[in-house]
């Protein structure tokens, strides 16, 4: 038998948390350490961290990210910002490590566009390391991108490409309620879009890796974010939105061409009180295709899902920096065998 995949948690938020626990589950791994600087988690146990029934786990939460990589492990789960930039030296360093790299940044996504000097950077990094990193999770890293490229195998000419998600934030945590603008006033709503506080990161990463993948000649990527307005009160586990107050985001991001034809549409409406939650999915051409899921992808779950599901494939992808249309779609079953 061969040894058991080396996996280190560098992020313990709730989506860290989620995945800490699915990995867990995996007969195939070892979770040899995890990293974060939040003093209230450093120097405690994973498992009482992430609630895990069968806690402690005996894994202790460091602070110190250069101890914790030198442990060898054969892969890093990285989720700590959606923010590439901010990002960069964990990323270096996690490739120092000879690591490969699963991580939830979105802008990691598909970067060739939108930092295309900082994935030449990991990209060269990881093949000097030998190591392959990607950035993937539910939406951006599939729903929205992976599963369009995806459908597209039934189509024998595509002219325009759609996504629309459509997720009540609602039945999701309290940082991304706050993320969505849950419970602002319509003008701070706006206040914060400006500041780039409020926004689903990853719509524009997700067009360019459909407009490359199915040759369509986007020239411009443009995006556009309007608060949803309740129209009556709502309440959540965590707050209350008052009729009249922004219960969430409506983002769309265009991929039109030279002469401005739209090419790829994705829109994503994200709020508290969504009341038919679904992913639908649409592909003009020969044939014209369309999917719809009905309820949409429970986000929290989901990501966990891609993440950990992504593991094999990174481990066996050549070195270098991947995107989830490299990948190829599998399942990582909780009993396979190292």
């Amino acid at each position: 038998m061969k040894k058991k995949i080396r996996a280190i948690q560098f992020g313990v938020g709730p989506i860290g948390a989620s995945i800490a626990r699915l990995m867990r589950e995996k007969q195939a791994i070892e979770i040899v350490g995890a990293i974060d600087t939040d003093p209230a988690k450093a120097g405690s146990d994973l498992g009482e961290v992430v609630g895990a029934p069968d806690a402690p786990w005996g894994i202790k939460i460091s602070a110190d990210a250069k101890e914790v990589l030198g442990l060898s492990a054969d892969v890093v789960i990285h989720s700590t910002s959606s923010s590439l930039p901010k990002v960069m030296d964990q990323l270096l360093a996690c490739l120092e490590a000879e690591s490969c790299v699963v991580s939830t940044c979105e802008e990691l996504s598909y970067p060739y566009r939108t930092h295309p000097e900082l994935a030449a950077q990991l990209d060269a990094a990881a093949k000097d390391w030998g190591v392959a990193l990607v950035g993937t999770g539910i939406n951006p890293g599939f729903v929205m991108d992976k599963l369009v490229i995806t459908l597209a195998a039934e189509s024998q000419r595509i002219e325009h490409a759609k996504a629309v998600r459509i997720v009540d934030a609602g039945q999701r945590r309290l940082p991304l309620q706050k993320k969505v603008g849950a419970g602002m006033t319509v003008e701070e709503f706006r206040a914060q879009v400006a500041a780039g506080v409020i926004k689903h990161v990853g719509l524009p990463e997700s067009v360019a890796m459909i407009a490359d993948s199915l040759n369509l000649p986007v020239e411009k990527i443009t995006e556009t974010i309007e608060p949803i307005v309740a129209r009556e009160k709502i309440k959540t586990e965590f707050l209350t939105v008052e009729k009249g107050q922004a219960a969430g985001v409506h983002q769309i991001a265009r991929g039109t061409d030279a002469a401005g034809k739209e090419l790829v549409y994705l829109e994503l409406q994200m709020y508290v009180g969504a009341e038919e939650p679904s992913d639908t999915i649409e592909l003009l051409g020969h044939p014209h295709v369309k999917l719809i899921i009905p309820g949409g992808s429970p986000g929290d779950i989901t990501t966990a899902s891609v993440v950990v599901n992504s593991i094999p494939a990174i481990l066996d992808a050549p070195a270098g920096l991947r995107t989830s249309r490299d990948l190829p779609i599998g399942f990582f079953s909780p009993n396979a065998r190292p």
